[in-house]
């Protein structure tokens, strides 16, 4: 049971939300904790109005796919994403150490010891990432950020893409990303092999990192970018000749010669002091429906603090319960009876609060996740069954402050298996039903 207190900050789901960790063009980025466990998170919130007027509905689901698909220990992870009336939260891991961009502001360049550590865990998240068919698209120093050991988690996969989306001749044609990191081929727009791309965007990275500042700096945008097509570059003085000759193999205007990253696994100057990331390899089950964060529907999985103002119940009256039932024959709300009806009621003499705990409860040990908002609850289970994941939604309604009837409906999946499921669960809540008992006639009046 949430351990929500009055008086709190806002509070989205299982997560109360604190200080701004970021804004961006459609919304902010919140430092999380969660309620139960006291983990904090990063907490992305997103404008619906303003993903829907921009029409990034495809790009949203799409980094939601991509960041579920790759678990990297240089990666920034993804744990759940929740959607509300007006915006999509992700929920993501939180980073302590800020932006490496912000290190740079700060103290200025690196030592090459320290640039090529950093450059390292970033080859080996990119790597990853392409091995799994995704591409960033967006690789900058803003997009990396430190954690508390001082290691690179790569973020913000907004305008990444997979390899499905290449085209026929093998290559990527959306022109995207940040002008001072992107590839001169981008800029080109005849189509463009997206690891080759990265690949340059890690090179000005590496740059940056060792000498300060951008090898292609220029205020108009047709100066810069005549310097990109070019590499129209110098390496400061600092730089060690090796430095400086591998960074003249990444920053290679044609692509077709360029460095590639296995190539780079080889190299002298990479391989010193090289660590690979050790981690245990995690199969990706993305069976969500990402497009159900995106309908109007009055059903929604959480709801922030003065969203949705709902603190108690609904209310069932005299009407409602007959409504509920079949005509004036109350006995549907007490029958245990199954059938084909995809609704299915019980009633209860507990409080509607204890009713929720117990519900939740019983539910995790059957293989369900659930998901809260006030007095309703959705159900999903955790294996696809026949039909795709059973899924059944719930609701609390109260008849009186210690009467109350839960109104249970398959909402996806298999109807036999919501029966078998319905079984086992109505077993498991024997403690909380309350059933009309039948008085016995009495023979001598």
């Amino acid at each position: 049971m949430s351990k929500r207190k009055e008086g709190c900050g806002n509070v989205v789901g299982n997560y109360e939300l604190g200080k701004v960790l970021g804004e961006g063009s459609f919304g902010k980025v919140f430092l999380g904790r969660n309620v139960e466990t006291g983990e904090k998170r990063a907490i992305k919130a997103l404008s619906k109005d303003k993903i829907f007027r921009n029409k990034m509905v495809d790009q949203i689901k799409r980094e939601i796919s991509t960041m579920k698909l790759v678990k990297h220990p240089n990666v920034v992870q993804l744990y759940e994403v929740m959607a509300s009336k007006n915006k999509v939260y992700f929920v993501l891991e939180y980073v302590k150490g800020g932006e490496l961009f912000a290190k740079i502001a700060r103290h200025g360049k690196l030592k090459e010891e320290e640039a090529r550590k950093y450059f390292q865990q970033l080859i080996n998240a990119v790597d990853y990432c392409h091995s799994r068919g995704v591409y960033h698209r967006d690789l900058k120093l803003e997009n990396l950020l430190l954690d508390e050991d001082g290691n690179i988690k790569v973020s913000d996969f907004g305008l990444s893409t997979f390899s499905q989306q290449v085209k026929e001749d093998g290559l990527l044609h959306t022109a995207c990303g940040t002008p001072n990191y992107v590839a001169p081929e981008v800029i080109v727009d005849k189509g463009y092999d997206g690891a080759k791309a990265d690949l340059w965007s890690c090179g000005v990275v590496l740059y940056v990192l060792m000498a300060g500042y951008l090898p292609f700096d220029e205020p108009n945008m047709i100066n810069l970018y005549k310097k990109i097509h070019k590499a129209d570059f110098k390496c400061p003085d600092w730089f060690s000749a090796a430095a400086r000759k591998f960074i003249l193999r990444i920053l290679e205007p044609n692509p077709k010669i360029r460095i590639t990253i296995p190539q780079i696994f080889e190299s002298t100057w990479f391989k010193k002091g090289y660590k690979p990331a050790k981690f245990k390899e995690e199969k990706c089950n993305d069976t969500d429906d990402h497009d159900q964060l995106f309908i109007e529907s009055n059903e929604v999985t959480v709801t922030e603090k003065g969203e949705h103002k709902v603190s108690k119940p609904a209310v069932l009256n005299a009407f409602d319960i007959i409504s509920l039932s079949e005509g004036l024959n109350l006995s549907g709300l007490f029958e245990k009876k199954l059938g084909a009806r995809r609704e299915k009621r019980f009633t209860s003499k507990c409080s509607a609060a204890e009713i929720m705990s117990k519900m939740e409860e019983n539910a995790k040990p059957l293989g369900f996740n659930v998901k809260k908002c006030d007095y309703k609850m959705k159900l999903e289970a955790q294996t696809m069954g026949r039909k795709g994941p059973l899924t059944i939604s719930t609701e609390v309604f109260e008849v009186s402050p210690f009467f109350s009837v839960v109104e249970m409906r398959k909402a996806g999946g298999d109807t036999i298996e919501y029966d078998h499921f319905y079984q086992n669960y109505s077993t498991a809540l024997k403690d909380i039903v309350w059933t009309a008992e039948e008085k016995p006639v009495d023979s001598s009046r």
